[in-house]
């Protein structure tokens, strides 16, 4: 499982007024090494296999506006026994020097990112390569100041195996509420035996599991998407097979839009491939079933030697489900409170998003499901100093964005009728008098069955001499600074204000986003 990642970011903020000075406000460092996270893939090779990637991943710990360069120095002596490790030719800039590979990064587009991509390796196990053998990579990032930080991603040697699913391909059909009976098989295609293996599922709402077993994991219960994976003790034998005992199945969720389309696709993994599978990128599970054991008819012996299948193209099966009837889903967007008033000045929090009347679920992964998102526009003499890292900026994208106009709000959360999404702002009033913000709602895919209540509006009233008591405030300040001005964190900056104006915060703010940036390399 990866790690979770530690997100922050950094704030700045301008000062503008009749008569304004502003002291120097000093430019964002790139972020030194040991400020890093770094991230690799523990692989599994066999002799005669396939090639594997072994990616180092670099991410900050706070935001940062811009990347210095880095050395990598890739460490290969304790796995150079048993495993060939290479640049994966995607640059030239790359040195060697025995087992130490020498690489100079520097990432591109670096306006706002927090991830980037440090070095990309091919791995292979040697011919003379025995099952079992393993060792350690070592990655040493260096900045441009000389500091530097140590990351080890391991490189083991396993059995070649050869898993296939039998079922390469399955045609579904369904009803809300009904179950459908499965036979996923995996055989053995190699010429030895296989020992213990790993079914992992991934696929649309519509394929529910009808059961949730002890020896299976589950993926959340508000997921828009249903995952599982399941381990058993299985020996095949080459040429062998085995099948899900007849209890498997999945049942289609009786508040599936209808009709809709589904696919889902199994997998099967020996155990060590199902671990480096999870290393860098896992499936979001943990819960644990409690309806019985899943079997693998027939039962097996234990594994002695970890092994890894040399041609996972084969162990893969796609099942698609259509489902049949007429369900459908109603959203009403939501802005609360409806009247917002204070003082100029005064930080005022608001909430927008939007409610499922039902009676279908929203927010599923299906050809026709109904994917809600919410707009959120502000009027002149406003200004948003909190937003929430699920909203971006219209236009630019930018999640998290301080000062916009225009937020999109969305996220992959199914709502089942009756459940309410909301994403919390605050804005800081700028100018007295009454002004309107708009919330409504748009459609990725689907249509609302009744688009009249898809739209609201929020008043937004501020009065130069302290106007309303705002609700859970006081006296109209709200839940911001008294000044109404934004906080810093992360380095210190100074700021110093002219006489006599009237001063106005305009928020622009650091954020991270979680995508991955392109490098180039350079000598």
């Amino acid at each position: 499982m990866p790690k979770q990642l530690a997100r922050r970011w950094l704030a700045g903020f301008g000062v503008v007024g009749a008569l304004i000075a502003v002291s120097a406000i000093p430019a964002f460092a790139a972020p030194a090494a040991d400020d890093l996270d770094f991230y690799a893939r523990d692989v599994v090779v066999a002799p005669g296999g396939p090639a594997k990637g072994s990616n180092l991943f670099a991410r900050t710990r706070t935001s940062t506006m811009e990347w210095g360069e880095y050395t990598v120095k890739v460490d290969r002596s304790k796995v150079a026994g048993f495993a060939d490790v290479r640049n994966d030719g995607s640059t030239d800039s790359c040195t060697e020097s025995g087992a130490i590979l020498t690489c100079k990064v520097v990432a591109e587009e670096n306006d706002y990112y927090t991830y980037m991509t440090m070095v990309n390796l091919v791995v292979r196990a040697k011919k003379s390569a025995t099952p079992d053998q393993q060792g350690d990579i070592k990655f040493t990032v260096t900045d441009g100041d000389g500091g530097s930080a140590t990351y080890h991603s391991s490189v083991s040697i396993g059995e070649g195996v050869d898993l296939a699913g039998i079922e390469q391909g399955l045609q579904l059909t369904g009803v809300l509420g009904g179950t459908l009976d499965v036979p996923l098989t995996v055989a053995n295609r190699g010429e030895k035996a296989v020992h213990s293996v790993v079914l992992f599922f991934e696929g649309g709402y519509g394929l529910g599991p009808s059961k949730r077993y002890k020896n299976c994991e589950y993926s959340p219960a508000d997921s828009f998407r249903h995952a599982f994976a399941c381990r058993f003790p299985n020996t095949i034998a080459p040429g062998g097979a085995a099948r899900l005992d007849s209890s498997f199945g999945f049942t289609v969720p009786t508040d599936d839009p209808a009709p809709n389309g589904h696919t889902g696709v199994a997998h099967w993994y020996t155990p060590a491939d199902w671990e480096e599978s999870q290393s860098f990128n896992p499936a979001r599970l943990g819960q644990q079933g409690t309806e019985g054991e899943l079997r693998l008819e027939p039962v097996g012996l234990q594994s002695r030697s970890r092994q890894t299948d040399v041609n996972d193209q084969n162990g893969t099966t796609v099942m698609r489900l259509q489902v049949s009837g007429d369900q459908g889903a109603e959203v009403a967007a939501l802005g609360t409170p409806a009247t917002v008033t204070g003082k100029v000045g005064a930080t005022v929090p608001l909430k927008v998003g939007y409610v499922n009347n039902g009676p279908a679920a929203v927010n599923v992964d299906g050809a026709k499901d109904l994917r809600a998102r919410t707009v959120l526009s502000l009027p002149t003499g406003v200004t948003a100093v909190r937003v929430p890292m699920t909203c971006s900026s219209y236009g630019d994208w930018v999640p998290g964005k301080l000062g916009a106009k225009e937020y999109r709000c969305g996220e992959n959360r199914r709502l089942a009728q009756g459940e309410k999404i909301e994403y919390e702002f605050e804005l800081r009033l700028d100018e007295a008098g009454a002004r309107a913000a708009q919330v409504r709602l748009t459609f990725d895919t689907g249509v609302d069955l009744n688009p009249a209540n898809d739209s609201a509006t929020i008043t937004l009233i501020a009065s130069a001499d302290g106007g309303s008591e705002i609700p859970g405030g006081d006296d109209g300040q709200g839940g911001g600074d008294t000044g109404g001005s934004l906080p810093i964190t992360g380095a210190k900056a100074g700021l110093t204000a002219g006489i006599g104006g009237v001063l106005l915060a305009a928020g622009a703010a650091g954020f991270v986003v979680a995508r991955r940036r392109k490098t180039r390399f350079v000598a």
